[in-house]
């Protein structure tokens, strides 16, 4: 099939591609793995591809200031977040960030939120117990992130309603297709969220000891002795934090909810050896990837699987369709729990690795671990609705009946 042939418009998604992407993926990796869409982008679909992206940020740069001015508007409040955010941004601010932040998300780190973890998990099971059907997203999924990123941010707890409903505004911004409301939305949100934050963090600085060691108190400190950040800089690193960590987390927790109920042999078997909880989250983010698109710009003219690409192109990555690459993972569109080696790009790779993938990847064994514990005959009661998202892969609903 010629590639100038084939039809594939990011913009006008079809409603059975967000309910299953996977067989355009396999088509568009088939026939164009660097198909060049009609704005001028470039569509990526190969595991090789993608990876050498990720680890060559002189040549892709992840500076998105040309890309979304025109979409956002050069003065919106949404362009200020997503163009000072670490994720969109190259060295050197990227690397002064992630150093600032430390050790603060390290495995050690996160082994001791474990206790805590837990205890929210089992106060979120109690309040599911004995309920003929619930809501796993909302009622489950959505309020673990929510909690554990508040505590990273050292929030009061008693104010971090409107967290849930902020972050998906933000993040809504960067899906294809982006309407008019979604915009307005997102930019309310980002002045919300920033309200918040200067009385937040003046409150912070008031108080600040030298015992404190959350994130917030991190980037007081490096911005006092670096000088090199602004207060509204500081303020929309802790934004991308809650947004990195929410919307991605509740999807890996509420799209392992739903393949465990679809794979009940996937699930006995965990049920029966727990330890192979770490490698069943693994093949989740694998198979069915939180976040499934990422984007590149091109700092000069490089080819690409024999695809010449000019310097300034936009690159559109697709984590789902590498993830299910047959050249790397054997019967890629097969569930596998036991899968090994599992070298999935759900975290990216290179220098934009997701900073909090330990902390994902903690939330997805302990709430998968002690649901699935509480409630072992859990099943459907109701056709799950998927977010109709094609970036962010998840579940708007998911009807359980804990109870079996």
């Amino acid at each position: 099939m010629c590639a100038q042939s084939i039809s594939f418009d990011l913009a006008a998604l079809p409603d059975t591609f967000y309910a299953d992407p996977y067989p355009e993926y396999h088509r568009l990796r088939q026939a164009a793995p660097v198909l060049r869409l009609a704005d001028g982008s470039f569509f990526l679909t190969r595991y090789a591809d993608l990876r050498m992206v990720y680890r060559d940020p002189r040549q892709f740069s992840s500076d998105k200031r040309l890309q979304f001015a025109p979409v956002f508007g050069a003065e919106s409040p949404l362009y200020q977040h997503h163009t000072t955010s670490l994720v969109f941004n190259d060295p050197p601010l990227h690397t002064r960030v992630r150093k600032a932040i430390g050790n603060a998300l390290s495995a050690r780190v996160v082994e001791e939120m474990q206790p805590g973890l837990e205890a929210l998990v089992e106060e979120l099971l109690d309040g599911l117990a004995g309920r003929g059907r619930v809501d796993a997203i909302a009622e489950f999924a959505a309020a673990i992130p929510v909690e554990i990123i508040g505590n990273l941010l050292a929030m009061p707890k008693d104010e971090r309603g409107p967290l849930r409903d902020w972050s998906l505004a933000i993040l809504g911004g960067l899906e294809v297709g982006l309407t008019p409301a979604q915009q307005a939305a997102g930019n309310a949100a980002v002045v919300e969220f920033l309200a918040y934050l200067r009385e937040l963090i003046k409150l912070r600085r008031r108080s600040l000891s030298a015992q404190q060691d959350d994130i917030v108190a991190r980037l007081l400190r490096w911005r006092d002795a670096d000088g090199g950040l602004s207060a509204e800089q500081l303020y929309h690193q802790c934004i991308f934090l809650l947004n990195a960590g929410h919307e991605t987390t509740t999807n890996l927790i509420g799209n392992g909810i739903e393949l465990l109920l679809r794979h009940p042999r996937a699930l006995q078997r965990i049920q029966a050896e727990p330890q192979l909880m770490a490698s069943a989250v693994e093949e989740m983010l694998r198979y069915e990837s939180s976040n499934q698109l990422g984007n590149r710009t091109t700092t000069r003219a490089v080819t690409l699987s024999g695809v010449q690409i000019p310097a300034q192109s936009v690159l559109t990555l697709c984590i789902g369709a590498a993830n299910r690459d047959p050249e790397v993972f054997a019967e890629p569109d097969r569930f596998d729990i036991t899968r090994t080696p599992n070298p999935h790009l759900a975290f990216a790779a290179g220098i934009h690795t997701c900073a909090g993938l330990n902390v994902a990847r903690l939330e997805g064994r302990v709430a998968l671990q002690m649901f699935f514990r509480r409630f072992p005959g859990a099943r459907l009661c109701a056709e799950p609705q998927r977010a109709r998202r094609a970036r962010f892969r998840g579940f708007a609903s998911l009807p359980v009946a804990p109870a079996g």
